[in-house]
């Protein structure tokens, strides 16, 4: 599995590139990937998804520079912005276990036992998805499968600013609430400590061998992931 680490992206660009990396590994042409990123601030709607629960107007939505994209993964309205590890992995889940809900419940682990590592107990909580801690949601998740091939994926706070959550109802969750790592921890280690236990953790629960790729500039317009090694995945 090749671990690739996008940095700062915005939403619809990260997307297009999931797109075409998504084809390329229904071809063949890939190996299994986990791209990693921040994102700058959005407001993402899966297909389940509620406009009522958008609770910024339009002025509001300029004013903070917030997009608004409307997306293929199931779920309902959830933020992304700067401070929140955003982990999308590409996997051909005919080598794993053809079954979203274990699919699913594998994400959660991983997070479960990264956040451990930084000595905070996350949990599931019955009748929801996504990963918890004293009942307040940290890690999002939300996914796309077709031929049993994986898109979208997971969304851990890590310095995440949370008053970009007051404006939506979470996953249109109500009754809950939202924290992060910093929050939890007074303050959060460096973004780059979680990305590598992420990819960590991610190589444990899924029982892969990981691998480092970069992508440069001009690829990333045109979609072509390069390895630091041999230039092509």
């Amino acid at each position: 599995m090749r671990v690739v680490r996008l940095g700062r992206t915005r939403y619809r660009e990260c997307w297009d590139l999931q797109h075409a990396l998504f084809a390329r590994r229904a071809a063949g042409e890939l190996t299994d990937l986990l791209l990693l990123t921040e994102h700058e601030h959005v407001y993402t709607l899966g297909t389940g998804a509620d406009i009522h629960h958008l609770l910024a107007n339009d002025g509001e939505l300029r004013e903070r520079g917030i997009d608004v994209v409307a997306v293929d993964r199931g779920g309902d309205i959830t933020y992304h912005g700067p401070g929140q590890l955003v982990g999308y992995p590409l996997l051909d889940l005919h080598a794993y276990t053809q079954d979203l809900h274990w699919y699913l419940r594998r994400l959660e682990e991983v997070i479960i036992r990264v956040l451990d590592g930084f000595h905070v107990s996350g949990s599931r909580l019955e009748g929801y998805t996504g990963v918890w801690v004293g009942g307040e949601k940290i890690c999002a998740i939300g996914i796309k499968a077709s031929r049993w091939i994986t898109m979208h994926g997971f969304a851990l706070n890590v310095t995440t600013d949370l008053s970009f959550f007051d404006r939506i109802i979470p996953c249109g969750i109500f009754e809950r609430g939202v924290t992060s790592l910093q929050e939890l921890l007074g303050s959060a280690p460096p973004m780059a400590r979680v990305e590598s236990a992420v990819a960590a953790a991610f190589a444990e629960v899924f029982g892969a061998a990981l691998t480092e790729g970069v992508l440069t500039e001009q690829d990333y317009r045109r979609g072509s992931l390069y390895n630091t090694a041999d230039h092509r995945v």
